[in-house]
């Protein structure tokens, strides 16, 4: 008989408050495992406050997890604890319901870093309710307009082309457009972790609390990662003296985020590193937003910035020219 393992604060002690009256909340959600890169995913909306907080869970090399319905919380974090201990999916299902009175009220959806999936829906929960599972993925959805919505959710993933995270909000654009929640939209989230690391990695972990449009704000936040996550990149090059493909890298961050003058100001002292007049064009865009830029190129030491010198004085001979 496996022993069960003591609880970590405020994780496996939260079975008591499945025993509380809970809001009920209309969710659907996707977790996947993408076989080829190893990382793991989960995303999902609701007509409720905040679901980021709630529903979501993944562990790099371990899982990912929704808990949603009457969400009991510590199933998210619990359920990756069963299979980092080495339960599969439906085994760390049964071990989180196993004590919880309102496992009929509760819905999970399970997947491990091997692609195994489980889902629960339990019979209480409100119509429309159900799940479909697929290889490496499951889509679970509970108090939606119509029927079929985890198949639409199904279908999306499988068909659509992309990384993890696109595949993940083009189910949840299937899923609004099936019928989505009953009481309609209000919060989303998208959370990706690598294939390995420490239990903290993430590669996107992003939320959208409030918003009457949740998915389009999700999309427009995760276009921003993906530019901070190329100036991570970008950096990294620099630093290792590839000056020309760091430049190219801050270049393509210029355009995938043109409205973020912070991303606007680094990509200029990248590129200045390779041709002074556009990466002096792209500081003088970012000021013209945010003056505080200029004064911010005036601090930034040489070591930090070799071309910030010379950018200073591009910058203010095309002043004087201009004046």
């Amino acid at each position: 008989m496996r022993r069960r393992r003591s609880a970590p604060p405020g994780v496996r002690d939260g079975l008591a408050a499945s025993r509380q009256p809970l809001a009920r909340q209309g969710t659907y959600s996707i977790v996947a495992c993408d076989r080829p890169s190893g990382e793991l995913g989960v995303a999902v909306q609701s007509h409720w406050f905040s679901v980021g907080s709630v529903v979501g869970w993944a562990r790099p090399g371990v899982g990912a997890v929704a808990t949603q319905a009457i969400a009991q919380v510590a199933h998210g974090p619990n359920a990756l604890l069963h299979m980092a201990e080495g339960l599969d999916p439906l085994g760390a299902v049964e071990a989180v319901l196993r004590e919880d009175e309102s496992a009929d009220h509760r819905q999970l959806g399970v997947v491990d870093a091997a692609g195994r999936v489980a889902a629960h829906t339990g019979k209480s929960c409100i119509a429309h309710a159900g799940a479909q599972t697929g290889e490496g993925f499951s889509c679970q959805a509970n108090m939606m307009a119509r029927e079929g919505v985890p198949g639409a959710m199904a279908d999306a993933y499988t068909s659509h082309d992309g990384d993890l995270a696109e595949r993940l909000l083009a189910a949840l654009d299937a899923a609004e457009s099936a019928g989505g929640d009953v009481r309609g939209q209000q919060s989303a989230a998208l959370l990706v972790v690598p294939a390995s690391g420490e239990a903290w990695r993430t590669r996107f972990d992003l939320r959208v609390d409030d918003d009457e449009a949740p998915l389009s704000e999700l999309r427009r936040l995760l276009r921003l990662a993906r530019a901070y996550e190329l100036a991570d990149r970008a950096e990294e090059l620099l630093a290792g003296q590839d000056a020309p493909a760091g430049a190219e890298l801050y270049r393509q961050i210029s355009e995938l985020a043109p409205d973020s003058d912070e991303l606007t100001f680094w990509a200029g002292i990248g590129v200045g590193a390779q041709d002074l007049a556009v990466g002096a064009e792209l500081i003088r865009s970012a000021a013209s937003r945010n003056p505080s830029w200029l004064e911010l190129l005036e601090r930034l030491p040489s070591e930090l910035a070799p071309a910030a010198a010379s950018l200073r004085a591009a910058i203010a001979e095309g002043t004087e020219r201009a004046s």
